[in-house]
Order: C-alpha cells, then structure tokens, then sequence
C-alpha cells in the first residue's frame, strides 16, 4: 500500500484521534482539541495496549550484547577489558535486591442493576488487611491457606486468635503501661536492643527543646491526663452504681494482660447493649459468669419460642432438654451435666442440625476412638452429612459435622486450620474425663484455644462443681456459660448385696439401696448373717479376715447361680464388671454349661457374626480369640476388654445393643462412655488396681458403672447387684460408694513441650497467658484484685507526706529493720511453742513478758495452759495501772513495734493493779528464767468473782496480792529487763532455722540502739504515719504480685522447661523456635525422644520394618514376661534410643524438673519390638499372638498408634529434608497397614 501524503496539519482541520476499544481491534475516533500535538492512539486499558509477538533476534541482541551488565566483572581476559570500555556499563543496584510484588491493594466490584441484576460497570474498590497470611497474623481477615492445608492445618500457621485473649486498641496500650509502670524517659533507658551487639547512647543531655514545639512525649502525656481521667470516670462510675453503669458497655478487666479494659471507643454490639440496659440487672450479677438454669419450672412456652425447631424427635424432651435447646437457639454455650441415660445426645443432636441450618461446622469431640466411631455411625444415621477424624482413620472431612478425638481437634487449632472459620459449634461430650492425669490437659487446651465466635457445648456425667467449672470457661471466654444440670436418674437404680453360690441359696438377694436412695441397714445385716451360717465354725473362730481370694470353682458356683436367678427373673441383660482381664475371661470360661439364647437368636448371631467378620483374610477368620468368642456368643455370653480384637469387641457391642447378649463380662472401659444400658449390673468386687495399688471404687467411678443398669423406656428400675464371694463389705465403704459424692473437675494441667513450643511459635500468645487461663489458676481473682489496687494507689497518694528531714532521715531504715525485727521474732515463738523444751518452760508459775495492744514490757505469771495444741492460749495474771485493768485504757496501738526499742519493764506509776487475761502466743514476748509459787484456781476464782457488780470493791485475796509483790518486787529489782530464757542455750533448739534467727534477733537489737530517729520529739506521730503507708504499700505490693505472671504456680517450671529447650537447641536465648523446635511441634507424644533420634540419625541405618520396630517403644505401654529375640542392628538401635533418652532424662533433671533419668527412661518399653518387627516383615497375626504374652487387642492397638506415630515421624523427616528417611517411614506405615490390625471399624461402614 503506498503511502498517501498528507499536507501539514492546519489551524482548518479537525483533530481526529484514535482510542482503541479493549482488546477487541474495534477503534473509534475522537476529535481532541489539542493544538500544537500529535495524536496518539489511546486505549481503554490500564496498562497501554497489549504487546505485539517479539522478534527474538532483537531481544537475544538486547539481553546478550547491548546489555553487558550478565557479563563478569572480573574476568581477566584482555579483549574483554577493552569490550568493558566500548560499552558503558551502566550499574543497577537495585537489580540485586529481591523484594516479592506486594499484594494487590485494590480489587473490582461488580455494580448490578438492582432490578435485573445485569452487570452494569466495574468499579475499584481498595482492599483492606491486605499483607495478613496465616503465617504472620491471629486475625480472620487473613487469607486462606491452600486447600492442601485447609484440614489440619500447616505448623508454620499461626493459630487463630483464642476467645477472650483481645487484640489492644491504642488507648488499652497506652493505659497498660500506665497500669505496669511509668517509664522515665531520662534514667535507666535500654541502651542495645535484643540481637544487637551495640546500641544507642543517651548520655548527652545538652540540647533543651523548646517548649513551642509539639513533640511525642508532650502528646502522649496529654494521653496518659486523658486515660487518668478515663480511669477516673470509669470510677466514679462504678461507684455510683446507678443505672448509668448499666448503660456503658461491661468492664471487664482484661486480667490477662494486667490491663483496664476502657470504655472502649466502639460501640459495642446492639444486642449487647440491650442486655446490658436491663435495668433489673444489677451490676454484682453482671460477674458471674456461669448461669444455673432452674429445670424445675415446666417449659410451657418452648413451642411458642421455637416456632419450626432445627430438629424434631419422635419423643416429647425433658425441661432440662427443652432449656438447653432453647439456649442454644440464642447461640449461647451451655454446660449439660447429666445423669447416664437422661439424654444428653438430645443437645448435640439439635446444634448439629441448627449448624446445618446456618451453613455452619460443629465439632464433635469424644475422648476414646471407640465412642468417635460409635457416634459417628448414629450421627450419619440421622444427619448424612457426617465426616469422622481419628489419628488413622479420615472419612468425608468438608462434611458439617465432623467428629474426631480432642487431639485431633487441638493440632487443628494450634496449626490455624481453616475448618475453625466456618466453626459454630464444638461439642465436648464426657468432659469428665478432664480429670484423667495423662490425658486431660489436652481439653484445657482446646478450651482455651479456641476462638471468640465458636460456642461451646460441653456434656458430662454429674459432678458436683459443675457451677465453678463453667464459671472458668466463662471468665477466660468472656461469656456466659448456661448450667444445666438434672435432678435424678430418669430409670431409678436399686442396689442389691448377693450372697448366693448354690441352688439352694440362690435367692440370697439383699435390697441395700432402694429406688429413692435410701441405705437399708437391715438388708446389710441380714446379709451378713446369711453368709455367716454357711461359714464354717473353723473359719469363725479364726475371724473372718479371709476376704481376700475365692477359688475359681467357688467363683463359677456364685456365677452360675446367680445368672441362673436372673435369667429366671428376666433379669438379663446383664453386664458383670469385673476389673481384671484375666478374671473376665476366666468368669467367662467357667460358664461352659450355661445356655442363654433360644435356637433363633442362635441362628441371628451366628449370620451377624459371619457376615461381620467377612472382611477379614482367612488365616485370621481362624484366630483362638475368634473362635473362642464364637462359642461364648452363640450361647450369650461374650467378653469386653481392652485385649480383645477390635472388631471383636464392636461385633459384641452390636450383638448387645440388639439383646443378643445376655451377659457381658467387661471392665471399667466399657463404662466409659460406650452407651449400651442392660437391664442388670453386677460387681464382680468393689476393690480395683489403679496402677499404684489396690483400693475401693470411688463413688465417681461406682456411679458411672452403676448408671449401666436401666434401660430408659424398658425397664422401671434398674438393678445393681455387688456379690459377696468371700465375705460381705465393710458397711461404711459400701456407704461411701454408693452415697458418696462424685469425683469433682480438677484440673489436670501441666506444661509440654508441645505446647510451649506452639506458643512460642506465635509471637502474639504467651504461654504465661495459656498458664494462666487454666483451671488451675482458676482461684485468681484478677478482677477483684484490679480495683483494690486501684483503690490502694489512691489511698497511697492521699496519705500525708514523709518528715524524713534532719533527725528523722533514718525513720526508714528504721521501720525496716524494727519489721525485721518482728517477723524474726514470731518466727523464734513459733519454734519455741512447737517444740517440747518451749511448753515445759511455759507451765504454770513461769514468769512472762507480755506485750499487745494494752500492756506495754508488763511482767506477767502463767496459771493455766490450754490443751488445744492449735492455738494455745495461756491464761496469767498481770501487772498493771490502777484504771487499766479491762484493757480499753489508752488504745495506743498505733505503736505496736514500741516493746522492741524500748526494753524498760512496766513499773506502775500510780497504785499497783493486776489482770487476768488469757494471752495468746503472740503476747508474750519473752520467757524470763524467774519462776513463782502460786496457786493458780484460788487466784482465778478470787478474780472471776471480784468481776461481778456487787463483790467489785472487795480486796483481792490473799494469792493473787502475794503473786502481785512477787511481780512488783522484780520489776523494780531490774527496772532496764529481766533475763529471759535464750532459746538455743536454755532450751537447747539447735535446729538451723533457730540458730541462725536468734542470731540475726541479737544483731537487729544491737543495730537499733544507734537510730537516730528515736530520739525525735515527732518520732511517734511521724512512724505512725510510716507504718500506715507502709501497711498499704506491702498490700498493694502483694496484690500486684498475686496479679503479676510471678505468682503462677507452673511458672518455674516453664523455666526449667524452656532451659531444657535452649540447651538441647530447639529454641535459641531470646525464646525464638529454631528447626529443631519446628519438628518437634509436629511430634505429639515424647516428642523430645523422637527429635533427638532424628537429628542424631538413629533410624537412617535401620530398615524399615526395623525402624518401625524400634519406635514401637513409644507407644507400648505394659510390662512383658517375655524376652524378645531380635536382630543385632535393632539391639544397638535399642540401646542407642536409651543412651539418647537417658541423657534428656539427665538434662531435665540438671534443669530442676523433678523426674530422674531412670524414670524418664522407664517409659519406653522394648516388650513388642520382637511383634512389629515380625508383623512388618508380613508375618500372619496368627502366629505374632504365639510371640507374645501381650493379648491380642493391646497388640492390635499397639500396631494402630504406631502407624501415627510413624506419619508423624514422616512429616518431621520433611521438614528437616530427610527424603530418605520420609520414604522410609512410607514403606514402614504400608507394612504395618494391614490385614486385622487395620480393618475398618464397623461402625464406619
């Protein structure tokens, strides 16, 4: 095409542009007034138009020769050198500094035609918050992670930010440091800051600002008049209790953070404010943070305040279901403590489906993995969307409900998984197992872990501190938690003693406890007879003491009949608790006559059994455990512990809860919160070992077994019967037992290192906060504590000033040592009265020095002495002033420290009087060696009459104006003090504290003579006003400290903790985690052991089923008879894993933490390397069992928690970098998976 010429542009023609319309090629023209300039084309987007396709040639010339800035600087070559000079090199710093694109601080918003919804125009809108990443903020504003990690969350995420922990506003700051302390901004400055090795330098003090000039302290000072005034108000405020306190937002103090919690700029939320106007509220109320609800009342108006409920049951609820509903229809969090059976499941059922409504998550956590599988069945029954998390076990995890263990739900929240955004509900169900030693702090954790907007649900069998527990939850969580608890059982219990062991005998039944709750003497008696007639007169005459052990046949003659009774009654079905393995299955074995089931049930046992057990391999169908337990089932009878198979146990859990049991011999476990009533209850004995020794069963725990009996809908009572095999129990035991009350909640938290680490992770959380949140810490009343120490500071500075000028410039020291003085001296009374050398000296006629608020260095004679070794009191005659015998006299007792300068004895001025007063130890405060006859019952019947109106005048008798003399005569014979007994020479205390105090006692008294102050004429009024500031400081002082993070009980054993950390370096000086640190937060168990064995590359010679084999002593918890045979590698691998625990053990005992090495050591058991070892390499289970004296389901169980614990070994070998070692502890996890050991439960399928 050729090119057209055209004329210069002028002043005639109209100016064309072109603007090109997206990236379409569609272009429009414009006219543009400009005169003078060219036209360019312009275009609609933001960043010119789009580049046309590069012609490489010219980009390889650009990049490679015009550009010589890739070339080396220092090449040497010549040629090279003159290349340098031909082309100017230009130098771009800059290109050495790498700095990420930050994040776009805009996006688009759509405008839409509210009509038709058509998209009208894109408009800009700026994006706030936009740098926060899981990885450096607490907020929810941060993005979301990827979707890899949005389940359980990454270690390197910060956790969300715990409810009640608040962020601080700028005025919360500015009042914390007001609160902590007033920085002065001239002396004592920090000079070098962490991590630096120099610093600033502050000394120069020359330049003078002027005062025109605004600068940052005149600002913030004028902040802190402001904040003062705040305070104030607030005060003054609170002081009125008017209805204004109502109307302004609640002040709680933010006793963690030791702060005020100002009447924050924001105003709170509308429906906070409602409720906090209510007048009828007053503010005492507003506290309490735990609020009992009256199940009493009838619910009339539940259908009308929950038109169209979430859920609907085919039953009419309980009033104690019905409030907790309704509380949970307003979002509240509640606390259900209540009886087995009454129907707790009601309350998580009906937030499950309100969280399905809302289009929310709930969490459903359980202790044990048996009930999560149990309830994760029932749950899917009813609800679908169901998902389940267990440490092997992941099911359907984007479902809205998901239940998982309470670890599970910890590692989720301190790794700042996704899920907790979208979380409404979280669901504790069994919260008494908190007082479970090893496992219970881990409910502590989550509780204070989780975030503000999740409610919180807990569930439990009745404990009696339901009120104080729930109070904690709602302190640390700053909301109130609705108590909830039931009166009674709905299926009343009625317990039985049973003493029959023959046909004869077999109705030997004893109503001990009846339905109401009544203790039934007479049932006991007659028990005990009845078991007395059949002992022989042999064994009466030697006493009945052998209680302790029956033989196996007399065992199985008690059983037989007795189920026979009960079947005949249609007791069945019955669960025998028994507390020994060992004897379930022998009681079990004995039964080999018995016969429950009729010819169709057979037939139904059989086919659930087979079809059950057809997911496993062959070999294993053919396990001894297996067809025993087919055998015992087909006949009714069936065993439940924890060395049973899995499956076997949930086939005899379902088998139960179908009837098809008849009895079911289990241990405590199965009380455990495994919901499957009977009908019948028997103890097997009331004696359990719980680990240290043998002891009766507390009333917690027989409750909890007890609840078993009685099936709500089926039975009208449920019957609990306790055999007597060999003799019948103490009745006050069985009192206790039965009566007793219930385990309360304690709090079982201790510090791991797990946590510490997490903690310290995160720069925001402190594990002092954490400690301090517990329920140990429960008893601190920061809030109380705040305002007294408010009020102690303003008592502090209204007080009068100090006159410490001139003579009295050492009235301080003074005071301090004269405090000395005095604490030292109780102490030496305390040792004196304590010990038998102090109480003979102090018998009747000792002469005493006695001092309190009316006698001042009075001589005084003891007459009588109190028996009560507590607070003994001693009652003499003393000297005293005419007119000062009642006491009231002159009240001096501003001077309470005036006997310790002024060692002159009390003469009479006036006429001499006496006194007879009971002294406590603290009045006297010396022994003198001079002793009296007296006669002590005349002299205080002579007093005590002369005390009545008509004989006051008379004269006092004879012994009591001798004993007077007497005392006169030796006060006057020394006026300056008389000789008292020393306690370490004449008493012979030679105890160190003793020693060293009477010492320190001389020292004080010597020093005392050379104060200055004494001899003031305004010494008096000027210490008294000393002592009352001083009084007010010392309460402050203590209540400061009581606030402060000194005052915690776990706090030095953080400390040692964390030395433990930074000399094994996980963390380094200033608390910062290094890697080792990071891989140990992964580990959830010994995660210290684990740690070091990795860095130490104990696994990497190891083969895999080896390293599985080694690390199996993490998880085993029981002591073998066996002796393992095993390979050369894994004994050096052995003794490698215990030279590396052994020296942590030392660490930690160097540290200061109380366990020595060989119980640190004494954890690990080796009993089933031999079993894991033979199990990877693919041995059959059948013949493992044959290894091992270890039963089969602790085998299993075994085998399951190594599997985590080797997936966790996997991920720290990522972190670390170890690929080898990753793919190691692969193939070892895939060789224990499988056959029996990991065949999905039966309630997830």
């Amino acid at each position: 095409m050729d090119k057209i010429d055209m004329p210069p542009m002028g002043p005639m023609d109209l100016p064309l542009s072109l603007l090109e319309m997206g990236c379409s090629g569609r272009f429009e023209l414009i006219t543009h007034p400009m005169p003078g300039q060219p036209l360019p084309p312009q275009s609609t987007l933001p960043h010119g138009l789009p580049p046309t396709s590069l012609s490489l040639e010219t980009e390889v010339k650009k990049q490679f020769l015009w550009d010589p800035a890739w070339l080396p600087i220092h090449d040497t070559d010549f040629a090279f050198q003159k290349f340098l000079k031909v082309t100017k090199r230009e130098v771009n710093v800059d290109s050495l500094l790498n700095c990420t694109s930050s994040p776009l601080h805009s996006g688009l918003s759509v405008v839409r035609d509210p009509t038709t919804g058509m998209l009208l125009d894109f408009t800009e809108v700026l994006l706030e918050n936009t740098g926060l990443s899981a990885k450096n903020s607490l907020s929810f504003q941060r993005q979301p992670g990827p979707p890899s990690e949005s389940l359980r969350g990454s270690n390197t995420n910060y956790p969300f930010l715990p409810g009640g922990m608040e962020e601080l506003s700028l005025d919360q700051i500015q009042k914390k440091s007001q609160l902590e302390e007033d920085i002065d901004f001239e002396n004592d400055l920090l000079k070098v800051p962490p991590g630096l090795k120099a610093g600033m330098d502050f000394t120069d003090k020359d330049a003078k600002i002027a005062k025109a000039e605004v600068n940052l302290m005149s600002l913030l000072s004028t902040l802190d008049d402001i904040a003062d005034l705040q305070l104030e108000e607030e005060e003054k405020v609170e002081g009125k209790g008017s209805e204004e306190a109502l109307k302004l937002p609640r002040t709680n103090s933010l006793e963690d953070l030791g702060i005020k919690d100002a009447v924050s700029s924001s105003a709170p939320p509308a429906k906070g404010r409602d409720e906090k106007s209510k007048p009828n509220e007053n503010p005492e109320e507003n506290k309490k943070w735990a609020i009992p609800v009256n199940i009493t009342a009838p619910c009339d108006d539940f259908y009308k305040r929950i038109p169209n409920p979430a859920f609907k049951w085919p039953f009419e609820l309980d009033v104690f279901q019905k409030q907790a509903v309704l509380r949970l229809e307003a979002h509240d969090s509640v606390f259900v403590a209540a009886h087995t059976s009454a129907g707790k499941t009601v309350v998580a059922e009906y937030a499950i489906a309100l969280s399905q409504k809302h289009m929310t998550r709930t969490i459903y956590t359980s202790p044990i993995k048996a009930l999560s599988n149990q309830k994760f069945r029932d749950f899917k029954n009813t609800f679908g969307d169901v998902g389940l998390l267990t440490g092997d076990v992941q099911i359907s995890p984007e479902s809205s409900c998901l239940i998982m263990t309470t670890e599970i739900l910890r590692s989720m929240l301190y790794n700042g998984s996704e899920v907790i955004r979208d979380l409404e509900w979280v669901i504790f169900d069994e919260v008494h197992y908190i007082n479970d030693a090893e496992r219970g702090v881990v409910w502590e954790e989550v509780l204070i872990m989780l975030p503000d907007h999740v409610s919180i649900i807990l569930l439990s069998a009745t404990v009696p501190n339901a009120l104080e527990f729930s109070e904690w939850i709602g302190r640390i969580k700053k909301r109130h938690i609705y108590v909830i608890s039931t009166m009674k059982r709905p299926v009343p219990l009625e317990h039985y003693l049973y003493t029959g062991n023959s046909t004869k005998t077999q109705k030997e039944m004893f109503l001990l406890v009846d339905a109401v709750g009544n203790f039934l003497t007479k049932g006991y008696y007659a028990a005990v007879d009845a078991k007395k007639e059949r002992t022989s007169k042999h064994a009466q005459s030697f006493g009945s003491k052998n209680t302790s052990h029956t033989s196996s046949s007399q065992d199985r003659a008690v059983w037989l009949t007795l189920l026979h009774f009960l079947s005949q009654r249609q007791q069945t079905p019955v669960v025998a608790f028994t507390f020994s393995r060992t004897r379930c299955d022998e009681n079990a074995r004995s039964l080999d006559s018995m016969d429950l089931t009729t010819s169709v049930e057979k037939a139904e046992i059989h086919s659930f059994f087979q079809k059950s057990l057809s997911r496993l391999r062959g070999g294993d169908r053919q396990l001894p455990q297996i067809l025993l337990m087919r055998g015992l089932l087909k006949r009714g009878i069936a065993v439940h512990h924890s060395g049973i198979l899995p499956i076997l146990k949930e086939v005899i859990e379902m088998l139960f809860s179908r009837g098809l049991v008849k009895v079911l011999f289990a241990t405590e476990t199965f009380a455990m919160g495994v919901n499957m009533p009977a009908r019948t209850v028997v103890f097997d004995s009331i004696r359990k070992h719980d680990g240290t020794g043998f002891r009766n069963l507390l009333p917690g725990e027989y409750i909890q077994m007890a609840g078993r009996a009685g099936r709500r809908g089926l039975d009208a009572t449920g019957t609990v019967i306790i055999l007597c095999k060999a003799g019948v129990h103490e009745m006050a035991d069985l009192h206790v037992m039965m009566l007793g009350k219930p385990t309360v909640l304690q709090s079982q938290f201790r510090l791991t290192y797990t946590m510490i680490l997490n903690l310290l992770r995160v720069e925001a959380l402190r594990v002092t906060d954490m400690m301090r949140r517990s329920f140990s810490e429960n008893h601190r009343d920061t809030q109380a504590n705040e305002k007294r120490i408010s009020q102690l500071k303003q008592m502090l500075s209204s007080l009068p000033p100090l006159d410490t000028e001139g003579q009295l410039s050492d009235l301080l020291p003074y005071y301090h040592t004269v405090t000395e003085l005095r604490t030292t001296t109780e102490a030496l009374q305390r040792a004196v009265l304590e010990s038998v050398n102090g109480l003979k000296a102090l018998s009747v006629g000792r002469v005493v020095l006695v001092n309190n608020k009316q006698h001042l260095n009075a001589l005084g004679v003891i007459l009588q002495v109190s028996n009560d070794s507590v607070n003994r009191t001693f009652t003499a005659l003393i000297l005293c002033e005419k007119g000062n015998e009642e006491g009231e006299g002159k009240g001096n007792n501003c001077n309470a420290f005036a006997h310790l300068y002024n060692t002159a004895l009390f003469i009479p001025e006036g006429p001499c009087s006496h006194t007879v007063q009971k002294l406590k130890l603290q009045d006297i405060s010396a022994i003198t060696v001079k002793t009296l006859k007296v006669i002590p019952e005349r002299i205080i019947d002579n007093y005590n009459k002369r005390q009545q109106p008509r004989f006051r005048l008379d004269p006092p008798g004879q012994a009591i104006s001798t004993a007077t003399q007497e005392l006169l005569r030796l006060a006057e014979a020394s006026p300056g003090g008389i000789a008292s007994l020393d306690p370490v020479n004449d008493l012979q205390l030679k105890s160190m504290a003793v020693v060293e105090d009477s010492m320190r006692l001389r020292v004080l008294q010597d020093s005392l003579r050379e104060f200055n102050c004494i001899h003031s004429p305004t010494f008096a009024e000027q210490f008294a006003r000393v002592k009352e500031r001083m009084s007010v400081q010392e309460e402050l002082d203590r209540l400061l400290f009581l606030v402060s993070d000194q005052s915690l009980s776990l706090l030095p054993e953080y400390h040692q903790r964390i030395k433990v950390l930074q000399s094994l370096q996980y963390i380094d000086s200033s608390g910062a985690v290094q890697l080792k640190g990071r891989v140990a937060c992964q580990i959830s168990s010994h995660e210290l052991l684990l740690t070091e064995l990795l860095f130490e590359n104990v696994l990497s010679p190891l083969a895999p089923e080896e390293s599985a084999a080694l690390l199996s002593c993490l998880v085993f918890t029981q002591n073998t008879q066996v002796e393992p045979h095993i390979t050369n590698t894994l004994q050096e691998g052995i003794d490698r894993v215990l030279s590396v625990a052994k020296r942590i053990g030392e660490l930690q005992r160097d540290c200061g933490i109380p366990q020595t090495a060989e119980e640190f050591v004494g954890q690990f058991k080796f009993g089933l390397t031999e079993v894991v070892y033979c199990w990877a390499r693919g041995m059959p289970f059948a013949e493992i069992a044959q290894l091992t004296d270890v039963q089969e389901g602790t085998v299993v169980r075994c085998i399951q928690r190594l599997d985590e614990v080797l997936k966790e070994v996997r991920q720290a070998a990522r972190i670390v970098g170890d690929s080898v070692l990753g793919s190691k502890m692969e193939r070892a996890s895939l060789a224990v998976r499988r056959d029996i050991v990991f065949t999905a439960s039966l309630y997830t399928h």
